[in-house]
């Protein structure tokens, strides 16, 4: 079991970092395309836009980072609620088994007490 949640690890690891990729292209091409018109006697006009621009950049970083953190939490947790759901299902089946048994050995004496 201890293999099966490495494996699941690794694919939830790859995924995440890929819809982070994903979030951070998206996010650069539709900041990068914004085009701000410029004042013809401005000069420091375009350092505090390319500020900006880095500010927002390392802001939507942080929020990308802050809502992957969020998705792995949530992850781990549906895993640990598997684990018990299983867990408990284990145990009814087995609790089953044993109920059933007993009904067929009931059934077994009733049988043999009627001969």
């Amino acid at each position: 079991m201890d293999r099966d949640s490495h494996s699941e690890d690794s694919l939830s690891t790859m995924v995440l970092e890929n819809i982070k990729n994903k979030l951070i292209h998206a996010f650069r091409t539709t900041g990068g395309s914004r085009e701000v018109p410029q004042e013809p006697g401005s000069s420091d006009r375009p350092v505090s836009i390319g500020r900006s621009h880095q500010a927002n950049e390392e802001l939507r970083r942080a929020q990308i980072d802050g809502a992957i953190t969020w998705l792995r939490t949530e992850l781990l947790e549906m895993r640990s609620q598997d684990l018990q759901l299983a867990q408990t299902l284990l145990g009814l089946n087995t609790e089953i088994q044993r109920l059933r048994r007993e009904s067929f050995r009931g059934l077994e004496i009733e049988g043999d007490d009627q001969q």
